[in-house]
């Protein structure tokens, strides 16, 4: 399981990146390869407030359909809209080219609640 270690992981397997005022999200190397092939990615709206621990988008693959969960709050200021396209980078390259939007933290200090590489690792190992 590939788990970049300046990354932060949510408890519904999404990872969080920060990038100076800016944080990047999308869906871990764990979630992906339990999810199976990725055909199709619903993402919000740029300018669409999310809140940590409700849905944003969702994930279809051939087996189900997922909930995508906010790991924080804050407003959505870019979609990755190569997935539209592409879903099935998700699969390919889930840390790279398939981040999924980019947020205006409502809360900085909500990204350090979230889990570092190993402790996500342990939560993952346990399930």
């Amino acid at each position: 399981m590939n788990l970049p270690k300046d990354l932060r992981y949510s408890e519904e397997h999404e990872w969080v990146k920060s990038e100076e005022k800016l944080v990047r999200i999308g869906i871990t190397d764990f979630a992906q390869s339990e999810l199976g092939d990725i055909v199709f990615v619903e993402l919000p709206e740029v300018g669409a407030e999310i809140k940590a621990d409700e849905p944003f988008g969702s994930v279809e693959s051939v087996k189900t359909v997922s909930e995508l969960y906010a790991p924080i709050s804050g407003k959505v200021v870019e979609i990755n809209e190569d997935l539209e396209d592409s879903p099935e980078l998700v699969n390919e390259a889930p840390y790279d080219k398939a981040w999924m939007i980019v947020v205006e933290p409502a809360n900085n200090e909500d990204i350090e609640e979230l889990m570092n590489a190993e402790q996500y690792q342990e939560m993952v190992e346990e399930d």
